[in-house]
């Protein structure tokens, strides 16, 4: 196959930061993907509804000109979200879920939740009004494996959440385990998951064999290779639950090159042409469009795009850095590329 042909994908989960690097990383999102689930773990941290609003007009003004790219945009849970701001973001037509991360969980996670039982009601409100909760399911107990954190995690908490609200939409987000992908699979239709290239192309040996490799470190962390197969074939499985969410995360290369090592891959540069990598791999092309175009769209009930995109197969180089943003496999050979 040298061509392929997709409705445009959607990313579902994506970090475009503030200032000089969104100016640098938002055209690399928008290229692609007709719209994003915009991850607001700001400092300060995206947390009311005008928030959300003025951060929504910074992309767009940094937007390419001419982009039609839709930023979707979310709220950060904290301990003081109250029940009034769930109903003002359901009555926003510009926001769309809230994100849900453990205090401590990853970057610019120290608002986080540290109490979830206290923000009950906040849930309540959230499955009455119909708003999605996105999960960064990790437990932070200094005393858990942090391979185990995702798997404690669902036992100890996802799992009480599901229970108590039944038909509270969530999404797991960026799975890495397959525990993980067992409790989607087994759960009620309200509950999704996205999956990023870096876990479906790599696992913990990426990080770690032949010398720390930085670039690789994210939360969650790459794990055993049993659990990449697992999200392989769940990606590639065409079940409407597992969609596309790059959670590429950009950070200034010192910043990753040091005794800090802040976690997260830069992927949004190439993120369809990962994936078609990825899916290529797992002999499962045909099985891209749904998880890249369909099933994200379908779960947040939001229309399927009509525009597309081709991909062409030819080998390119990866460049060594984005604007001090060294990406995901910078300086590799990667075998799909967009034609423009």
């Amino acid at each position: 196959m040298n061509s392929l042909t997709l409705i445009q994908p959607d990313d579902w989960h994506v970090h475009v930061r503030t200032g000089a690097v969104l100016n640098t990383v938002i055209a690399h999102t928008a290229r692609q993907f007709a719209r994003a689930i915009i991850m607001p773990n700001l400092k300060p941290p995206v947390t009311t509804v005008a928030m959300a609003l003025d951060y929504r007009e910074e992309i767009l003004q940094a937007l390419p000109k001419g982009s039609d790219f839709q930023p979707l945009m979310t709220l950060y849970l904290t301990n003081q979200t109250t029940v009034e701001e769930v109903k003002k973001a359901a009555e926003s037509e510009h926001v769309y879920a809230f994100k849900l991360y453990p205090a401590g969980a990853t970057t610019n996670s120290d608002a986080g939740v540290s109490d979830l039982t206290a923000l009950y009601s906040v849930l309540e409100a959230m499955q009455k009004y119909d708003l999605p909760l996105l999960i960064h399911g990790e437990v932070t107990d200094a005393n858990c494996d942090i391979f185990d954190r995702e798997r404690v995690f669902i036992e100890r908490t996802l799992t009480a959440i599901v229970k108590q609200f039944p038909d509270l939409r969530i999404v797991l987000e960026h799975v890495t385990t397959e525990e993980a992908v067992q409790f989607v699979e087994s759960a009620s239709n309200k509950i999704a998951a996205t999956i990023t290239p870096q876990h479906l192309l790599y696992n913990r040996n990426a990080i770690l064999a032949g010398g720390i490799r930085p670039h690789y470190y994210c939360l969650p962390i790459l794990k055993r290779e049993k659990h990449r197969l697992a999200l392989v074939k769940a990606a590639t499985s065409g079940n409407p639950k597992f969609f596309l969410g790059t959670d590429s995360a950009p950070h200034l290369t010192h910043t990753k090159e040091n005794a800090c090592g802040c976690a997260g891959c830069y992927s949004a540069y190439a993120a369809i042409e990962l994936y078609a990598q990825a899916f290529e791999q797992a002999n499962a092309l045909e099985h891209l469009e749904g998880f890249a175009s369909f099933y994200g769209a379908d779960f947040y009930k939001l229309p399927r795009n009509t525009k597309t995109i081709i991909l062409e197969k030819r080998d390119w180089t990866v460049p060594a850095s984005y604007d001090e943003i060294t990406p995901l496999k910078a300086n590799e050979i990667l075998n799909w590329k967009i034609k423009q």
